[in-house]
């Protein structure tokens, strides 16, 4: 961790795909500092929206973007859906913050398990059942984790996450902050950013808090 920095706190969605591009990076911080996850709220609940041709073409758009500049993959064959399927984050945000209460430790892992899960195999984030699958292999009651996801205090748990990145000013994802060891909070990135540049800023962040 840098001198003058305790923490770092991602704020994210599963099912953001520039946050999808941003796993290597905040992966390869997570190897040397501590992560706490926030989840931002994307298209949650009341927010959602239909897949349709125009969705799917703006969402087609930005995929191959972050695929371009990432590396990442993605399978846009989802994007061919015409059954009336939401693009809701709400659940997968829900199953993110649970999995926080079960096990801080695996809460990054597992986000980027649902990222994974969604962007690569196209797999359906937003049924529960999917999301219990991904839990599999944590050190969590899986019962317990599926009974959890479906309750209002879980889907608190998350709005009061949606609310507080927006205390921040952050309505865009990814960003990072980085948390001083006074208590104040600094914002280390907004949007895709490589973990080389937010390592810089960290160090210059520590040097002007030491």
């Amino acid at each position: 961790m840098t001198d003058g920095i305790s923490k770092l706190i991602y704020v994210g969605d599963p099912m953001c795909s520039w946050c999808w591009g941003f796993a290597p990076e905040i992966q390869s911080l997570a190897d040397d500092n501590q992560v706490d996850v926030v989840v931002g709220g994307l298209r949650p609940g009341p927010m959602a929206q239909e897949l349709d041709d125009r969705m799917a073409s703006s969402l087609s758009h930005h995929w191959h973007q972050v695929a371009e500049q990432t590396g990442q993959q993605f399978d846009t064959r989802f994007l061919d859906r015409r059954d009336g399927w939401v693009y809701d984050t709400e659940p997968a945000a829900i199953a993110v913050t649970t999995m926080r209460e079960m096990d801080e430790t695996a809460t990054l892992g597992y986000l980027t398990e649902i990222q994974a899960a969604f962007y690569e195999r196209g797999e359906d984030v937003t049924r529960s059942e999917i999301l219990v699958g991904l839990a599999v292999g944590h050190s969590i009651d899986l019962d317990v984790f599926a009974a959890t996801i479906e309750t209002d205090e879980a889907r608190k748990t998350a709005w009061h996450d949606f609310s507080r990145a927006r205390n921040w000013g952050i309505s865009g994802f990814p960003a990072l902050v980085g948390e001083l060891d006074d208590g104040r909070l600094a914002l280390l990135a907004r949007g895709w950013t490589g973990a080389a540049d937010i390592r810089d800023r960290m160090a210059d962040l520590g040097r002007m808090a030491s």
